[in-house]
């Protein structure tokens, strides 16, 4: 009988069994699972299997009865969402991005103005000086104290879901610095 040494054989090739049939050499050897069910699913694409399915191009309908996720809370989850609610932990999610969003379009139309009246060809008047001014000390003191109560809710939001949920604290002191340094008073 004579051997052959398939280790150097290149991929894909055959080998030649006892019995003289060809075996073909695993493809799958050295990967991982998931490189392996990624691999079956695109030849089954390829393959054109997944063409005519069933619901193909449609959203998933997840408000049935029976969605296993909702356990003990569905009922509620159903009156919610044909209420236009969301459970309260999303409701929260929902008013700390509108709050943070509006202090940020706040901080942005108070910039604009500083701009303006910096770059404007006649020099500010000293009431508009001593306005914008005062309006920058205002938002400020506004600024660091919204911030401070959009962490007690960052806080509250962050106790009642589970940890990948978690939103971020806002470093109150370092965004309070940064609103100082856009917002320069005027001489």
């Amino acid at each position: 009988m004579q051997y052959k040494d398939w280790r150097h054989a290149p991929s894909g090739e055959h080998k030649q069994t006892e019995q003289g049939g060809t075996q073909k050499t695993p493809r799958f050897r050295g990967k991982r699972y998931q490189d392996y069910v990624e691999e079956i699913i695109q030849e089954a694409i390829e393959r054109g299997e997944f063409d005519n399915l069933v619901g193909a191009g449609k959203p998933l309908n997840l408000d049935k009865e029976d969605n296993p996720y909702a356990g003990d809370k569905a009922a509620g989850y159903r009156v919610l969402k044909q209420s236009g609610y969301a459970p309260p932990e999303i409701e929260l999610l929902k008013e700390i991005r509108r709050e943070r969003a509006r202090l940020e379009q706040k901080h942005k139309r108070l910039h604009a103005r500083g701009a303006y009246l910096r770059s404007r060809a006649i020099p500010p008047f000293e009431s508009e000086k001593r306005a914008y001014n005062a309006a920058v000390t205002k938002a400020i003191q506004d600024y660091d104290e919204q911030l401070r109560t959009l962490n007690k809710k960052i806080l509250t939001f962050n106790l009642s879901v589970p940890p990948p949920l978690h939103v971020a604290i806002l470093r109150t002191e370092e965004l309070v610095r940064q609103f100082q340094e856009s917002c320069p008073l005027l001489p």
